[in-house]
């Protein structure tokens, strides 16, 4: 596809994350344990695209329980309490099947990730998110912060990083309770974590990415600190370097780099909440993501003439929807769900609210 104006192919686009619902693609067989994000993906783009509606109540909610299926629900034991959430698929649900070891079942853990993608899906799919034991969800999250403001993305090790305190907040934001974070930590880990270039990094002393700076930024905003953390130079630094991460139509992660497709939400997603999307060209972005769909199958690659996934697919249509192109609902850039979908759960905390003034009265 190339030369002229590009057409955006909407129905291809819904076919293709129908199929992601019902089997996962082939390139992405072999995670099953991140099977929970790739229904995100899906079940978001659908929703940008307006594609929900195709789904019956039969398989809404088919969907509704099997999210809740990989719920870990954790016994007594306060220290069981770490590996709550949610997992990413049930690879693992066997070490807590009858007659596992104890050594074995703590290999089943709730990953933070997973646990922001299941409710984010749940959202998304209407549901009250009645069923979501809050108490274990927030102890999950608490257990995962490391001294430094970071957290990891599952208990007993793992990488440390902005990634995940992302995904923390973003729980706790859909879950309306903050309790679960040391904030001023969290605040000064992503302070310390801008580098000499004026954009964050993963962690402190490391490359600013776009990214890092996506997790940063949102994260900030979540937590109700991005005016109070910034100085009005720092952010300045930072909207530079954003744009500056326009090279050939797209959006690039770090200098040097081609662009890909994601980068239209990480970097634009971060410029939105920053109040400067404008200063990017659109147009010539848009053309880049068109560039990289799949006129047979559907979905969007990273690069042109690449195989699309799920990811790219799912970050380059709300990427679209950032612009206001091709008729795209328009897409929160801090929890990156729909503003339909979003207006649903600022009702579910109204309600909780309401529920929790009338007990105490």
């Amino acid at each position: 596809m190339s030369g002229g104006e590009l057409n955006f192919l909407r129905a291809r686009h819904i076919k293709y994350f129908r199929r992601c619902l019902q089997v996962l693609p082939f390139t992405a067989v072999t995670f099953d344990t991140s099977r929970m994000a790739v229904l995100y993906f899906a079940l978001s783009g659908l929703d940008l695209l307006d594609g929900l509606s195709e789904l019956d109540n039969k398989e809404r909610q088919h969907i509704i329980n099997w999210i809740y299926s990989l719920q870990i629900l954790p016994e007594n034991d306060k220290d069981l309490q770490a590996c709550a959430g949610f997992r990413g698929g049930s690879s693992l649900a066997a070490c807590r099947e009858k007659g596992s070891s104890d050594a074995m079942s703590w290999l089943d853990c709730g990953h933070i990730t997973m646990t922001y993608t299941a409710l984010a899906s749940l959202v998304i799919m209407g549901d009250d998110l009645s069923l979501v034991d809050r108490p274990a969800v927030m102890a999950h999250v608490a257990a995962l912060q490391c001294p430094d403001g970071s957290f990891f993305s599952t208990r007993g090790g793992s990488e440390n990083d902005m990634r995940f305190m992302y995904c923390a907040a973003a729980i706790c934001y859909i879950l309306q309770d903050f309790s679960a974070i040391n904030i001023n930590a969290a605040v000064k880990y992503i302070l310390n974590s801008m580098s000499y270039e004026g954009a964050m990094g993963q962690g402190t002393h490391l490359e600013a990415h776009g990214g890092s700076n996506y997790c940063a930024i949102a994260t900030l905003h979540l937590l109700g600190k991005l005016d109070s953390s910034l100085s009005t130079a720092q952010r300045e630094r930072l909207v530079r370097w954003l744009v500056r991460r326009q090279s050939g139509g797209g959006l690039q992660g770090r200098p040097n780099k081609p662009p890909d497709t994601c980068y239209t939400f990480w970097v634009g997603a971060t410029l939105k909440i920053l109040g400067a999307l404008e200063l990017l060209d659109t147009t010539a972005l848009r053309q880049f993501v068109l560039s990289t769909q799949d006129p047979i199958t559907g979905g969007l690659a990273k690069y042109p003439n690449a195989n699309p996934d799920g990811l790219h697919t799912y970050l380059g249509i709300s990427g679209l929807s950032l612009l206001r192109k091709d008729n795209l609902k328009p897409v929160d850039p801090a929890l990156n769900i729909s503003q339909q979908a979003l207006s649903h759960l600022h009702q579910l905390h109204k309600n909780i609210s309401k529920n929790s003034s009338s007990l105490t009265c």
